[in-house]
């Protein structure tokens, strides 16, 4: 347990690395030209299907944080099933704490919005907070990635990475959050899940 503790341990830390190294070098960075080119590109070939699609993934998502874990709570108290209670304590944690630490980074790092650093970027509404990293991105992976862990069948996996992905995905369409913020959104969630598996059955 103890060896799997401070596996998970590194990889958090690479994580957080990882999130400090993209500020470092974001200014006038490779990094930033692309975010740059990729959000432009994006806004200039939205089409009214994929906003309506985007939109409602961007507002719902919580939907899923949420349900998950209670879904799993519920599943558990009716069947009597410890596993399954013990299940949903891991997938809420890893969610709630991704959600937490997402908070204190934004705090942090203080990234401007998309179309707020660069007037060229029009976004389909503008969201207010800041932008690094993407809180829709950070707590679907860490869901997803929770679930997935907990219940490793093809027929869980696919359809919890699809929905994370498509979330996060929705953000960069929209206008309202760089691909590194959802990359650092996606490394962040991801690590909290895999860091605390030892609470799952």
């Amino acid at each position: 347990m103890k060896l799997v503790c401070n596996k998970y341990l590194l990889l958090f830390l690479a994580v957080i690395q990882f999130i400090t190294y993209v500020q470092n070098v974001k200014a006038q960075s490779q990094i930033q030209q692309f975010d740059d080119r990729v959000m432009i590109n994006l806004a200039e070939n939205r089409t009214p299907a994929q906003t309506e699609v985007a939109l409602f993934l961007s507002r719902n998502y919580m939907y899923g944080d949420i349900g998950v874990p209670a879904a799993l709570l519920v599943g558990g108290i009716i069947r009597n099933d410890r596993q399954m209670r013990e299940n949903s304590l891991y997938v809420a944690s890893s969610t709630a704490i991704t959600y937490g630490l997402t908070l204190l980074i934004k705090h942090l790092v203080k990234r401007p919005r998309p179309f707020v650093q660069n007037i060229n970027i029009i976004p389909v509404y503008r969201a207010g907070s800041t932008s690094f990293p993407s809180g829709h991105s950070s707590t679907t992976f860490s869901t997803a990635t929770a679930l997935s862990s907990a219940y490793p069948k093809w027929y869980v996996i696919a359809p919890a990475f699809l929905w994370a992905g498509a979330t996060s995905y929705s953000r960069m369409y929209l206008g309202v959050h760089y691909p590194s913020d959802v990359a650092a959104g996606i490394a962040l969630g991801t690590g909290t899940a895999l860091l605390l598996q030892p609470l799952k059955r």
